[in-house]
């Protein structure tokens, strides 16, 4: 389970890495400040469709609570719940989660920190890539989750169970637009060697501020 990414790319990297699958971003004259550490329940950048393009902005991470769920669910797992069926099938509730680098922990505790070790993933470039995700109006506004699916080799040695559905690319439009039986053929492993693993984290696993959205 993925419960920590960043995304430090700034709204404008967003749109030039994003557009040329998406056509024209409508970001609503935002920039984005960097995201250091995005957990469960924070604010982060989602990129919806638009009729003629995209549209940047901001949802709160986990989709709301129901049946006998307690807390909001930030991975999505099963594809066949109905819960999350009329979302998966509608290209309108289909959203993409921005990231350039995403956590998971190690089992075994840091020797210094007593603290399960942060094992941190990205691409080689450093340029920001998308999560598969989707999204719900709520009371309180939007909230949404990505989905996850079986690992590769690289994120499967740290966390066997599971990894972020990564999109780039062409994918990014496939996901925001297409019928659902074309969709579902990206949720996959992303390939070992189209990204890479960071160099470990040693420090003290304290949650960031959240940064706030500025003109």
């Amino acid at each position: 389970m993925c419960n920590l990414y960043r995304m430090t790319s700034n709204a404008d990297a967003i749109r030039q890495l994003f557009g040329a699958s998406l056509g024209e971003i409508d970001m609503a004259g935002i920039n984005l400040p960097p995201f250091e550490g995005i957990y469960p329940d924070y604010e982060a950048p989602v990129v919806t469709a638009r009729d003629t393009g995209a549209a940047l902005g901001l949802m709160r991470w986990g989709w709301p609570p129901f049946g006998e769920v307690k807390r909001p669910v930030t991975n999505v797992r099963n594809l066949q719940s109905p819960m999350w069926r009329s979302a998966l099938r509608d290209p309108a509730r289909r959203c993409l989660v921005p990231v350039t680098a995403f956590c998971e922990y190690g089992a075994a505790p840091d020797p210094v920190t007593r603290r399960k070790r942060q094992h941190w993933f990205a691409l080689p470039s450093g340029d920001p890539f998308a999560f598969a995700g989707i999204w719900r109006p709520t009371d309180d506004g939007p909230r949404f989750a990505f989905l996850t699916c079986e690992p590769n080799a690289l994120v499967g040695a740290v966390h066997p169970k599971a990894m972020p559905v990564m999109l780039t690319g062409h994918a990014l439009g496939i996901w925001l637009r297409a019928d659902w039986d074309v969709a579902a053929d990206l949720v996959a492993p992303f390939a070992d060697d189209a990204m890479c693993a960071l160099p470990p984290v040693t420090t003290t696993d304290a949650k960031q501020a959240q940064p706030g959205l500025f003109d």
